[in-house]
């Protein structure tokens, strides 16, 4: 069960969106976002006030002031909350569930709202299937591979550890993926394919590493 949700009738069927290019909330995953521009400080004012849930989409193109919506994005709610000194909020979203952005509503705030379907990924708020098919000592060896190639390093005592769910998806939010593989990622059926498609995606990286790599914090 995803923070309390039981059925998707129990979620808002509208939800205020945050289009961010690199960056996916999976279901039961913590996505840290640092907030300061006006639009999305607002947005972020009225998701406290009420149900505290915004949706998470990557951008699919079109001009950069009003981006196509990509086909599929999460639900988080913001389940930690901090104001910085010059007006910045530091918020952390925990991931609900994934839905398809259906109608935008026609614009009465500074930032987009959505209609949206969670249907397709109703299975989020239950417990994860596929667990038991994760070959971690497979995995956690494709992961070595990514990390040494792109001079990377990460919690190995976590990684070692960790439920499954929480490795894998983890793991697909944080690393410095390209945008198209994390929506893949996010719109993978269930655990075990993203399992799948993130081990090939790290080993085909690891392959051919990019020399500008990123450093993951």
């Amino acid at each position: 069960m995803a923070q309390g949700y039981i059925r998707i009738s129990d979620l808002p069927q509208v939800l205020p969106v945050f289009p961010l290019a690199g960056a996916i909330i999976l279901p039961r995953g913590q996505l840290p976002l640092n907030i300061f521009e006006p639009r999305y400080l607002n947005m972020i004012d009225d998701a406290m006030a009420g149900d505290r849930m915004i949706g998470m989409v990557q951008p699919a193109g079109g001009p950069k002031t009003l981006p196509t919506l990509s086909g599929a994005g999460c639900a988080g709610r913001i389940t930690s909350f901090v104001e910085t000194s010059d007006g910045r909020y530091l918020i952390t979203l925990t991931g609900i569930c994934r839905f398809r952005p259906l109608t935008e509503l026609p614009a009465r705030s500074p930032y987009r709202q959505v209609q949206v379907d969670y249907g397709p990924f109703s299975a989020d708020l239950s417990a994860p299937d596929g667990e038991e098919a994760l070959d971690r000592d497979s995995f956690l060896a494709a992961l070595r591979g990514y990390l040494e190639a792109r001079t990377l390093d990460v919690d190995w005592d976590a990684a070692l550890t960790a439920p499954p769910e929480a490795l894998i998806n983890s793991l697909a939010m944080a690393l410095p993926l390209e945008p198209a593989e994390k929506q893949a990622l996010l719109e993978a059926p269930d655990l075990e394919a993203r399992a799948r498609a993130l081990d090939a995606l790290m080993r085909i990286d690891a392959a051919s590493p990019d020399d500008e790599a990123p450093l993951m914090q």
